[in-house]
């Protein structure tokens, strides 16, 4: 008759080492990582400095070993201030969650999140969280605020949104970035015009063909392709919402830029109504990314839905 094992408790010392510890301590060094020095992390924290030079090297004993080497540039993670940073990170995640998972189980939540976000975003973890989330808490309303991608960064830096869905070139230190998808942007003509069937190594070649522009909404990498090969001199036709800027290329009114999940069918093949012009290998892509304030208080149906949102990333 075969039993279980029961695990081994833990030894002394881990026992001593979690009863004597200062958990705040594992804030701080993440924000000394985050504000790459010490002296930066005591401003945003309004603290002194030597608080916070204490706190780490009381950490550090407490460990036995160095955390991170001071550089002229600030802190380096060593190795052990590596695997702490992540460690710290999931507790700082846990640790927040805690009010909103026992309001979740007492029933108690309630209200309207607000997702703002770029167009014709495609994820299936999205897609996966916003129905889980729907059935666990029925109570909340779902409110999607589709804006171009600078709006969406601008709105999350001010608080204006808990939740944005965006690409960003350039990444702000306040805010923190997750990826969401790739997207990769393809140029594209209708079926219709005289260039379909053909494709181009070369993008300069399509510089004066009528373009359709989607002006606040496109990326900086593809704006910054569409301009290194003149493409977009002449507009033929304008819109924000890529939808109508599919439309408008299917209509033959112009050439233009979509995301390929934007043009591929329910079966991944590209809309018979249009054509790709570039071949796969030079096409423009980058990241959408879910993004979030750093260590900002969301409320709870907000910080219910990132939870959900980051497993199921992590299970995809």
């Amino acid at each position: 008759m075969s039993h279980d094992v029961p695990p081994a408790p833990p030894s002394l010392d881990e026992r001593l080492f979690a009863r004597r510890i200062n958990w705040n301590h594992f804030y701080l060094f993440c924000e000394i990582v985050r504000a790459g020095g010490i002296s930066e992390a005591a401003r945003r924290l309004n603290r002194r400095q030597p608080t916070v030079s204490a706190a780490l090297k009381q950490l550090e004993e407490q460990l036995g070993t160095p955390l991170l080497a001071r550089t002229s540039q600030g802190v380096e993670l060593l190795p052990a201030g590596r695997a702490l940073y992540d460690l710290s990170e999931r507790m700082m995640q846990v640790v927040r969650a805690v009010p909103h998972e026992v309001a979740k189980a007492a029933g108690a939540v309630h209200g309207t999140i607000h997702i703002s976000m770029i167009s014709s975003v495609v994820s299936s973890a999205l897609d996966a969280t916003l129905t889980r989330f729907h059935r666990d808490l029925p109570g909340v309303e779902v409110r999607l605020d589709v804006a171009p991608w600078r709006s969406v960064v601008r709105a999350v830096e001010t608080g204006d949104a808990e939740i944005g869905i965006a690409c960003d070139s350039a990444p702000m230190a306040d805010l923190h970035y997750e990826p969401l998808v790739k997207e990769i942007q393809q140029l594209y003509c209708a079926r219709s015009h005289p260039l379909a069937g053909r494709s181009f190594t070369r993008p300069s070649e399509l510089a004066g063909e009528d373009f359709i522009m989607t002006g606040l909404d496109e990326p900086l990498e593809l704006e910054l392709f569409r301009r290194r090969y003149g493409l977009g001199e002449r507009p033929g036709g304008f819109a924000e919402n890529l939808p109508e800027v599919k439309r408008l290329i299917e209509l033959g009114i112009g050439i233009g830029f979509l995301p390929t999940c934007v043009a591929e069918t329910a079966e991944g093949k590209t809309d018979d109504k249009l054509w790709p012009l570039l071949p796969p290998g030079m096409v423009p892509a980058y990241h959408v990314y879910l993004i979030t304030r750093r260590d900002a208080a969301r409320r709870t149906p907000a910080e219910i839905f990132l939870t959900m949102l980051q497993d199921a990333l992590k299970e995809g």
